[in-house]
């Protein structure tokens, strides 16, 4: 999903078509002396950027760049949300971006020709089991799943979420599969939300950010060692905004980035 903050949207199958559109040139130099907030003292920041970002980084991605434009005037940020395999496969074949921020570091690896500079992780985040809100399967660990009754769903493997999932699962020695394989992780909490599964493996941060909606399960501690992910985020050969994409990436390590996500249940680097 793409979100164009200040109310303008861009769909997904039509972001070939931002190659064409300009992108105003930020006329800063190089950004020296972080000022605390992400953004450089001094800089005259302004243009447009498209930071590609995992689903699971929705929420609190929005969060940063309406923050972000709101203290430097002139500025706008495009936030283009998918499958992190997905987004780094479009951007090493040349897909409009300034930055990317994945899920984990194996689909980062995927965007390594078109990377401007060393993946920084900036996050982590756990993988629990989540039912709908009146649990009516009963189901109160991960063995549960091994029921031949019991329905779950997870991500496809090839998206981050999916991949922890499969180690979790193998871990654990389920037997019984997934009902369906959803694209990405807010297409896996959607399917447990409403009801139409009896369980799914999602992002403590979503399940979080769903508060009412579901029941959490933790996982048992012989499995939660392999049910963490990072996050990194890297500027992309292809910007046309470099001094305007470093300041968004600096943000986001910054103490204020670092709070949003940790407020929204993120683990630190």
């Amino acid at each position: 999903m793409h979100t164009r903050l200040r109310a303008r949207r861009v769909t997904v199958a039509a972001i070939a078509t931002l190659a064409l559109l300009p992108l105003a040139a930020c006329g800063a130099d190089d950004p020296e002396g972080s000022d605390g907030a992400g953004t450089s003292a001094g800089a005259d920041l302004d243009g447009s950027i498209t930071v590609l970002a995992a689903a699971s980084l929705t929420g609190t991605f929005t969060e940063l760049a309406e923050q972000f434009e709101a203290e430097n005037d002139g500025v706008e940020i495009d936030l283009v949300f998918d499958s992190s395999g997905t987004l780094a496969d479009n951007a090493a074949q040349g897909a409009p971006g300034d930055l990317l921020a994945t899920a984990d570091l194996g689909s980062m690896e995927r965007s390594e020709p078109v990377q401007a500079s060393d993946p920084e992780v900036f996050a982590t985040n756990t993988l629990v089991l989540v039912t709908p809100a009146e649990n009516p399967a009963g189901i109160t660990t991960l063995a549960d799943l091994d029921d031949d009754a019991v329905t779950y769903v997870v991500c496809v493997e090839t998206a981050p979420c999916g991949t922890l999932a499969a180690e979790v699962l193998d871990d654990a020695d389920i037997d019984n599969e997934p009902s369906s394989l959803e694209r990405d992780v807010k297409a896996t909490l959607a399917r447990v939300v409403e009801d139409e599964a009896d369980a799914g493996l999602v992002y403590r941060t979503d399940a979080l950010a769903a508060a009412d909606d579901v029941t959490l399960v933790e996982l048992d501690d012989d499995v939660a060692d392999d049910a963490v992910t990072e996050y990194p985020i890297v500027t992309l050969d292809q910007s046309e905004n470099p001094d305007l994409a470093q300041a968004f990436l600096d943000y986001v390590l910054s103490s204020t980035g670092q709070d949003v996500l940790t407020t929204a249940g993120f683990g630190t680097p």
